[in-house]
C-alpha cells in the first residue's frame, strides 16, 4: 500500500513564515515613509512587498533547501516537484491606500498539484489554511482554529456573487455575461482579491470569479476552497490554479456558473 503524503510539517512552517511576514507588513502598513513603485505592467509594488518576499525566501532556503520557490517580485529559484508559491502582499493597491483588505499568500505545489494553502490577513485579524486531506480552517492560529465549509445554496437567485470588478471583465469579452449573472443572483459585491475566495470557503459567499490572475494569486486559495468542499477552476473549467483566471463556487452552482460566464 502506498503511503499518502501528509503536509502537517509544511503547514506549521507556513504559519511560522506568516508570523515573520506579519511583523514586517504590519509595521509598514499606513507607514508615512512607505515607498511605492509602478511595475512595467502598471501594477504597484511597495518596499514591504519586496522585503516580505525576501524574508520568506531566506527562511525557505534554510528550512526547505531542496524545494523550488516561485514569488511575485523575484525570479523563480530551485527545481524539483515541490514548489512554494508566494504572494507577499496580495492586495497591494489596498495596502498602499490604507485599506485593510490585504494578505500574505503561501501555497505549496507537489508533483503538479496544489496541496497546501495559507492566507494571512493581519489587518483583518484573520487567517485561513488548508492541506490536502486535512480540511479547511480559519482563525488566528493553529490553536484557535475552526473548521470551515462552503454553503449549501443550490439556486442562483439565493446566491451571493463576488466578481472582482465589472470593468475587469471587458478584456475577456465577458462583461455582459458577468453582469447578467450578477442580476440573476440574490446579492452581488466586489470584495476583491483573496477575500472573495475566503468568504466563499466560509460559506458567506457562494460564487467568486476573476478574469485575469497569476499563479501566485491562486495557489494558496485553491486548496482552501476545495478542502472546504467547493470547486476551484479556470473559466474553461480546468481544475486548479493554472488557467490564468478563476471561478470558485460551493460546487453545487459550478456548472451553471461556467455555462453563464465561462470561456
Amino acid at each position: 500500500m502506498t503511503d499518502v503524503p501528509t503536509y502537517d510539517d509544511d503547514l506549521r512552517l507556513a504559519h511560522v513564515l506568516a508570523d515573520a511576514v506579519e511583523r514586517l507588513t504590519v509595521s509598514r502598513f499606513r507607514a508615512e515613509d512607505l515607498e511605492v513603485e509602478t511595475k512595467p505592467d502598471l501594477t504597484l509594488v511597495s518596499d514591504a512587498d519586496k522585503a516580505a518576499e525576501e524574508l520568506v525566501r531566506s527562511q525557505l532556503k534554510r528550512t526547505r533547501p531542496r524545494d523550488a520557490v516561485i514569488g511575485e517580485e523575484m525570479e523563480p529559484t530551485g527545481h524539483g516537484p515541490r514548489q512554494w508559491v508566494i504572494d507577499p502582499i496580495d492586495g497591494t493597491h489596498n495596502f498602499v491606500r490604507g485599506v485593510p483588505v490585504w494578505g500574505t499568500l503561501i501555497g505549496l505545489i507537489d508533483a503538479g498539484q496544489p496541496v497546501l494553502g495559507l492566507v494571512a490577513a493581519p489587518a483583518l485579524n484573520r487567517r485561513w489554511w488548508a492541506a490536502q486531506g486535512s480540511g479547511a480552517w480559519a482563525g488566528r492560529s493553529l490553536t484557535s482554529a475552526k473548521r470551515i465549509s462552503v454553503s449549501k445554496v443550490t439556486k442562483l437567485e439565493d446566491a451571493s456573487f463576488s466578481y472582482s470588478s465589472a470593468t475587469s471583465w471587458e478584456a475577456v469579452g465577458r462583461q455582459e455575461a458577468v453582469l447578467d449573472l450578477a442580476r440573476s443572483c440574490w446579492r452581488e459585491r466586489a470584495y476583491g482579491d483573496f477575500w472573495s475566495y475566503m468568504l466563499l470557503a466560509e460559506g458567506a459567499v457562494d460564487i467568486a470569479a476573476e478574469p485575469e490572475l497569476n499563479l501566485h494569486d491562486m495557489v494558496a486559495l485553491a486548496p482552501i476552497v476545495t478542502e472546504a468542499g467547493g470547486r476551484f477552476t479556470s473559466l474553461k473549467g480546468e481544475d486548479g490554479p493554472f488557467g490564468g483566471n478563476a471561478v470558485a463556487t460551493n460546487g453545487l452552482l459550478h456548472d451553471e456558473v461556467l455555462a453563464r460566464i465561462g470561456l
